[in-house]
């Protein structure tokens, strides 16, 4: 069985992921009212993965047979001055996830619980490329912002999704 003080704290993480499920929803909502469908998908897609986020954290919980809490979540950021604003922020987010992911395998190893530190660290590799496509994204959307048109075709042609991962953690309800 899991640690207390990493269950308390997973728990608060299952909000956190729900919470950038929200708000990259926020962002695919803006890009598709902008007619940027290329970036509207991908967003709706990371809205996606951070609802499996969630999903496989709440999996492990109840493998282990422990406490389950969603907790409530901050509404997202709704609008956004231009097209450049909703990665800025999505990286900020990606961000403060590496962090509290980072803080969650802390409490693991402080704790000696070595099955959720391992658990962990598939989020430690999956917060190392979200934080990069977020960065070259928006680096992307920075120096094309006169040209919508080149952003939507470097996200058809670089965010194609990919091959599912195996050895990414059993999501629940899946």
């Amino acid at each position: 069985m899991p640690a207390e003080r990493f269950v308390e704290q997973l728990n608060v993480q299952i909000g956190n992921e729900l919470a950038a499920h929200n708000q990259y929803l926020a962002c695919a909502v803006y890009y598709d009212a902008e007619t940027m469908p290329q970036m509207a998908a991908f967003f709706y897609q990371q809205a996606l993965e951070e609802r499996e986020h969630a999903m496989m954290m709440v999996q492990y919980l109840l493998d282990t047979d422990s406490e389950v809490t969603i907790p409530g979540v901050e509404a997202p950021v709704p609008t956004f001055s231009d097209v450049t604003a909703p990665v800025a922020l999505a990286l900020e987010q990606e961000k403060r996830v590496t962090e509290q992911i980072n803080g969650l395998l802390r409490v693991a190893r402080e704790e000696f619980d070595f099955a959720s530190e391992q658990f962990m660290q598939w989020f430690i590799k999956e917060q190392v490329e979200e934080v990069a496509t977020m960065t070259d994204l928006l680096t992307v959307v920075k120096r094309n912002l006169d040209d919508v048109e080149d952003i939507e075709e470097y996200v058809a042609r670089e965010q194609n999704g990919g091959a599912a991962d195996p050895t990414a953690p059993r999501i629940a309800g899946a």
